[in-house]
């Protein structure tokens, strides 16, 4: 079934560093890395959503949390094609240790597994690294 995925992200900033997790597409052979978040449950508005995301994934609350915009987000990724209106939220880890934490695996909520690490502002803006969606960058800088 082909259809619009509304997801909710949140960039959290340390110094000139931004969390993300890393991802692989396989068919491309390709790396990436993504603001955490994920997808806006039906009747749950994008600030709720990123919230339990959050807590979900990194045990967290989020304190002073700002909605930056949104961006459409059209993809092909392991050869199928994705489609995402992202709702990009800034905000502050309650829990202030995990900013100590250079990187750290977490568990989504189907059981997966994800690398999640403070990563570059520069490497993105340089090319050396990938960050989705597209437009985040100029977003967020």
């Amino acid at each position: 079934m082909n259809h619009i995925r509304p997801i909710a992200i949140c960039v959290f900033r340390n110094n000139d560093r931004i969390l993300v997790f890393e991802g692989h597409d396989s068919i491309k052979n390709e790396t990436y890395y993504r603001p955490l978040g994920g997808g806006i449950e039906f009747g749950e508005s994008g600030e709720e959503a990123v919230r339990r995301e959050i807590m979900e994934e990194l045990h967290s609350e989020i304190e002073e949390l700002k909605h930056l915009g949104f961006l459409e987000n059209i993809f092909v990724h392991n050869g199928k094609t994705g489609h995402e209106i992202v709702m990009v939220y800034d905000g502050v880890l309650k829990t202030r240790e995990l900013y100590a934490q250079a990187e750290m695996e977490v568990e989504e909520a189907n059981g997966e597994r994800i690398r999640v690490l403070w990563k570059n502002l520069d490497e993105f803006g340089e090319g050396k690294s990938i960050l989705y969606p597209d437009g985040l960058l100029k977003l967020i800088q």
